[in-house]
């Protein structure tokens, strides 16, 4: 990560932070997500980890009590993913969930 002071704001560095942090969640010993598969930038398992990650960061600034001027730098870069959201109606479903289980974790909470 960069330091904080090269974003423009605290709340644009914790939202990037969330962003990378959720990624780790995916390891072997944590929720176990698909992300030896990752091949390429671009791929389908890069762009549902891509997904994934980006609502757990929007979901993490909620729940930190960021205000809203994040989720606008989130919609614009989920919307680099419509593709594959108009490819699979399900994957949208699925990343969700994926991401509120990274967020449970995140948070401490297990099940």
């Amino acid at each position: 990560m960069p330091p904080i002071e090269d974003f423009d704001t605290p709340e644009d560095y914790y939202a990037t932070k969330f962003h990378e942090l959720a990624h780790s969640t995916g390891h072997k010993s944590r929720l176990d997500r698909d992300l030896q598969e990752i091949a390429a930038f671009g791929d389908e398992c890069y762009s549902k980890e891509e997904l994934v990650a980006e609502l757990t960061a929007a979901m993490m600034c909620g729940i930190a009590g960021i205000d809203g001027s994040t989720l606008d730098q989130s919609a614009a870069y989920l919307d680099s993913w419509i593709k594959q959201l108009e490819d699979d109606p399900r994957l949208i479903v699925n990343a969700a969930a994926q991401a509120q289980r990274a967020a449970d974790y995140m948070q401490g909470i297990t099940y």
